[in-house]
């Protein structure tokens, strides 16, 4: 059966999942495409309140792209850029979403597939899940723009260890190092990263859209512009920091409309 990735929602919680149980979720071309279009699709809605990126089952989150298509489409330096072109599209948008992102991660998280959960704000495993990037057993590099990725995230040092020794991690170490937020016990990662969505959903979305925004542009080189330091403010110009006034005033819960 061919895979896919699915889209389904709990009210202001997008939940993509990756899904090829046969190959544990291991992404196609058109899966890769079809991810990209969907991140496009939700990350313009603003009804979306939290992405939930998961894989289909609980064997695997992704243990990267399908090795099957090798052959056809990475047979020499030029197929394999328009390879890398076409997969890393898929998996930047992931990262350029305007919502926050949450990884609900179980089992085998490995090559692409780590690249995809680390693209997200939030990631949360469970003590069996394991991670990892040992291309360097198929004689293949990471190319530059994942590189960075990984390098911004883990760092240098580590993202080295991880390439070079080619070595699979448990995910005691994959939080130790922060390549996860977080590590729960196996049968509490749904319940946790839901409600860790729940908890997002229910802020204030205009502000954790700025929030997110501001902490990329933070790793841009160059000074902030004056706009860019003004707009740290706009928020108090909306109606969602005055809901949010009046709920804190009168200890209710607030319910923000996004705008």
């Amino acid at each position: 059966m061919a895979g896919d990735v699915l889209l389904e929602r709990d009210g202001g919680i997008a939940i993509v999942t990756l899904s090829q149980p046969d190959k544990l979720n291991a992404m196609t071309t058109a899966m890769y495409d079809r991810l990209g279009a969907i991140m496009d699709t939700v990350s313009v809605d603003d009804s979306v309140r939290c992405v939930v990126l998961r894989g289909a089952g609980e064997r695997a989150f992704c243990p990267g792209s399908d090795i099957t298509e090798f052959g056809g489409e990475r047979e020499g330096r030029a197929q394999a850029q328009d390879y890398a072109g076409r997969t890393n599209a898929g998996v930047f948008k992931v990262g350029a979403c305007r919502h926050p992102t949450v990884a609900l991660i179980r089992g085998v998280c490995v090559g692409g597939g780590m690249e995809i959960a680390s693209m997200c704000d939030i990631r949360i495993c469970g003590r069996s899940s394991r991670f990892g990037i040992p291309i360097n057993r198929l004689g293949l590099t990471v190319d530059y723009d994942e590189l960075g990725m990984l390098v911004e995230l883990i760092g240098r040092r580590r993202t080295l260890e991880l390439l070079l020794e080619g070595r699979i991690i448990d995910a005691g170490e994959a939080e130790r190092i922060g390549l996860v937020t977080r590590c729960v016990a196996d049968g509490d990662v749904e319940a946790d990263a839901m409600a860790t969505a729940g908890r997002i959903a229910e802020a204030a979305p205009l502000v954790n859209r700025w929030h997110k925004r501001f902490v990329r542009r933070l790793a841009e080189p160059g000074p902030l512009s004056e706009a860019e330091l003004n707009e740290a403010f706009d928020c108090f110009d909306t109606e969602d920091y005055r809901i949010g006034r009046a709920a804190f005033a009168e200890k209710k819960t607030p319910r923000f409309v996004g705008r």
